[in-house]
């Protein structure tokens, strides 16, 4: 039995088509991707896991249950950073300890608070306020707070993607390491292919909507932990590259068919270029 399972999902609003026809199963412990073009309703998608949202059509399980609404079993990262400006960083990531834990005693929520703050790199930050922390440093407590409520799975919304490159590429090697560490099952959006192919178990490469659907998904083999560095060293990892790129340029110009079974091919040998971020839009 998959760890959350979506079975011929179809999502509408009023007579818009969304997506059609979704079946993805992701695995206990897994990092999945989704990665597409604006449009292709990664959003949707991750709103129906975390039930925010229902489908029109099909059925959304966890652990074999139905998903019918929002639980702390499924915790959200939204792109957005939503911190209560007036708390300190221990005090935004304590609000989401205190909802969850209130069994707990003072010290242990403080034990609690401190454990996911400094999983962020943010100890040495832990009396700020958001107003005194930087885009990076927000979204690291955005993370904290969210692995502070200790969900069984993570959703995470394009949560880097109003960062600047530095600041995306660094907080992505520590969304690895963190997840090296805890090993939560994780759901992430994004549209940078080289951050899909860092972070990712498997890449699934959405098809352009109206009636978006899964057109590839690839397993992405190289050893973890990740970095940067380490990956553009693997003699593999341009062939995953390319193999993305190759289906994101073929949906811009408008061939769908192509991909139409989802079947991933073995990566092959390519040569390789000069590294860069490739955004998906």
């Amino acid at each position: 039995m998959a760890f959350l399972d979506l079975k011929n999902v179809s999502k509408s609003y009023g007579d818009t088509p969304v997506l059609q026809g979704i079946d993805l199963a992701v695995e206990e412990g897994e990092f999945l991707v989704l990665l597409g073009f604006s449009g292709t309703g990664k959003t949707t998608l991750v709103n129906l896991m975390a039930g925010l949202e229902m489908p029109t059509k099909g059925e959304v399980l966890f652990k074999g249950r139905p998903v019918t609404e929002p639980g702390p079993e499924r915790g959200v990262i939204f792109q957005n950073y939503s911190l209560m400006p007036w708390l300190t960083v221990n005090g935004n990531v304590g609000l989401a300890v205190d909802t969850m834990f209130p069994e707990l005693s003072r010290a242990e929520r403080a034990a609690k608070v401190a454990h996911y703050v400094g999983m962020v790199g943010l100890s040495h930050a832990a009396g700020r306020r958001p107003a005194e922390l930087s885009g990076g440093m927000r979204q690291r407590v955005n993370v904290a707070r969210a692995l502070a409520m200790d969900p069984e799975m993570l959703l995470l919304d394009e949560p880097l993607s109003a960062l600047d490159a530095l600041t995306r590429g660094n907080l992505a090697e520590e969304i690895e390491k963190i997840w090296e560490a805890d090993k939560k099952t994780c759901v992430l959006i994004t549209n940078d292919v080289d951050e899909a192919i860092l972070l990712a178990d498997r890449v699934v490469m959405m098809t352009n909507g109206p009636r978006a659907t899964i057109g590839k998904i690839t397993e992405v083999g190289l050893p973890r932990p990740r970095t940067r560095k380490a990956l553009l060293e693997h003699p593999d990892y341009y062939a995953y590259r390319q193999e993305v790129l190759d289906f994101l340029e073929e949906y811009e110009h408008g061939n769908q068919s192509k991909h139409a079974s989802g079947a991933a091919p073995k990566p092959k040998a390519v040569a390789a270029e000069t590294p860069k971020a490739v955004a998906a839009e």
